[in-house]
């Protein structure tokens, strides 16, 4: 059964962000909001736990897995930014957008594609997350808590949180509750390994970037 941890949503309390981190430091797996969708997530650099989302989302190893970093120049310890890439995301972080970029040798093998060499990373516009990355001090995976259920079917996104909280009590070992109901639009997907950005997926923020961004879709 998961421990519950419930924060309020702008201002945490730094006492249960320290427990938090301590617990992903030792291996934890955690359900945890962020500013799109609830999601599960652990620290990267635990080999471990990163095993076991891989294993509550069923993925295959080839299979990459998103992670959040708490800043731009945070990012640049992770991927190789260039100067297109640099300047539309300073644009737009923190924000609901992830970006594909090609991985630096501190990405975990067993987070990037194995086969591109590159890695998908977001910088949340969330109060909790940014707490925890700051007290972690290394980014954390951040994977969609949309589960197959014991059919191999994926349900709805639009999961109330009770049900989600249910769901997943007895599969990760932190649940943290903000207080609100959970989101149901994932991010906007932006391709940066190449030198014209390319959009993957439309998806929260997508409307703003349309505004000023003239890119593939």
């Amino acid at each position: 059964m998961a421990k519950l941890y419930t924060l309020h949503p702008d201002n945490p309390q730094f006492r249960s962000i320290e427990e938090i981190t301590t617990e992903l430091q030792k291996g934890a797996v955690m359900l945890y909001p962020t500013d799109t969708v609830y999601a599960i997530g652990c620290d990267l650099n635990n080999k471990a736990a990163v095993q076991r989302v891989r294993q509550l989302k069923q993925l295959s190893n080839d299979k990459p897995l998103t992670f959040l970093c708490s800043s731009l120049s945070n990012i640049a310890d992770y991927a190789l930014v260039s100067d297109e890439a640099y300047r539309i995301m300073k644009r737009v972080i923190p924000g609901p957008y992830t970006f594909l970029l090609p991985a630096t040798k501190l990405v975990p093998k067993l987070v990037m594609s194995p086969k591109r060499k590159t890695t998908g990373i977001r910088v949340p516009n969330h109060s909790i997350c940014q707490m925890i990355l700051q007290n972690l001090g290394n980014p954390i995976v951040s994977s969609s808590a949309h589960l197959p259920d014991e059919d191999g079917e994926f349900p709805t996104l639009e999961l109330e949180k009770a049900k989600l909280f249910d769901r997943l009590d007895h599969q990760v070992d932190l649940i943290i509750d903000n207080g609100l109901e959970p989101g149901f639009e994932v991010s906007t997907i932006l391709d940066m390994t190449s030198e014209e950005p390319a959009v993957i997926r439309q998806g929260l923020g997508w409307d703003e970037l349309q505004n000023w961004l003239n890119i593939t879709v």
